[in-house]
């Protein structure tokens, strides 16, 4: 379970309203973990394939090199993935495409597992504009994302933030349950540790996604449980996986629209 934690390690706080998620409280080591991505962007796209370990257990996790992985969508494009090594699969010409509903079925370890995902329409990302206010004497940051979300409801976004050249991102995820059909008014709030604070002269790094009811509530379960955090026990808890037969993980085909700005 931790190598589905660890790159949500560092997330910020929750900025929108969400439903009461009910977490399942398991140790489910052992269990295959999948990590898949199709986006508009022009590919190869992406299935990590692996085992989850113990929460005590070092970070090391057992990769699945012989599985079949096949990705498909509604209009009869399919594709079987190749092996690369270190549990990734890479397609070589399968195409992204908002509005396409996209199939992803693997065959591993004698059990099958199928998931499906909605890639929504692209929002344009028009820009950031930047805040600051000082707290205990200490100046913070935010940015506000500029877009105009769609008049129809249902609306999805994951934001990933990283600083400078570091490879460490966190996340923020927004719905248009409030606001429906207007600007953005919500900020993202960078961080403010040690390790990480903003300070003048830093670049931060955006990229917006489009993303499906299904990764919302996967990824507004992760930030819910970096808020709480382990309680000592084999993992803190299991996301609401969108892929069938028990596996843990995700599978996502979103939109992809990024943008920068240097902290003045």
């Amino acid at each position: 379970m931790k190598n589905i934690i660890f790159i949500l390690i560092s997330l910020l706080l929750l900025t929108s309203c969400q439903k009461e998620i009910d977490l399942d409280l398991e140790d489910q080591s052992r269990n295959i973990v999948i990590e898949g991505n199709i986006t508009d962007q022009p590919g190869p796209y992406f299935v990590k394939i692996t085992k989850s370990v113990a929460f005590t257990q070092p970070n090391q996790y057992p990769v699945i090199a012989n599985a079949v992985v096949e990705v498909s969508d509604n209009t009869g494009q399919s594709e079987t993935l190749q092996y690369m090594g270190n549990g990734i699969y890479q397609t070589i010409d399968f195409e992204g495409v908002p509005g396409r509903t996209y199939t992803l079925k693997i065959q591993a370890e004698g059990k099958e597992y199928t998931a499906q995902s909605n890639m929504p329409e692209a929002v344009p990302f028009e820009g950031l504009e930047q805040d600051s206010f000082i707290i205990g004497g200490k100046t913070e940051y935010e940015l506000l994302p500029i877009f105009t979300d769609p008049p129809a409801l249902g609306n999805r976004y994951l934001f990933s933030i990283s600083i400078n050249d570091k490879t460490k991102k966190t996340f923020q995820v927004f719905s248009d349950n409030i606001n429906n059909g207007m600007p953005n008014q919500r900020p993202l709030f960078l961080p403010d540790d040690d390790d990480d604070e903003v300070k003048v002269g830093d670049i931060i790094h955006v990229e917006m996604q489009c993303i499906d009811e299904k990764i919302y509530t996967f990824y507004s379960a992760l930030i819910e449980l970096s808020e709480g955090g382990a309680d000592g026990g084999i993992t803190p808890a299991n996301p609401p996986s969108n892929i069938n037969n028990g596996a843990l993980g995700y599978f996502s085909a979103h939109t992809i629209r990024k943008n920068s700005i240097i902290i003045q």
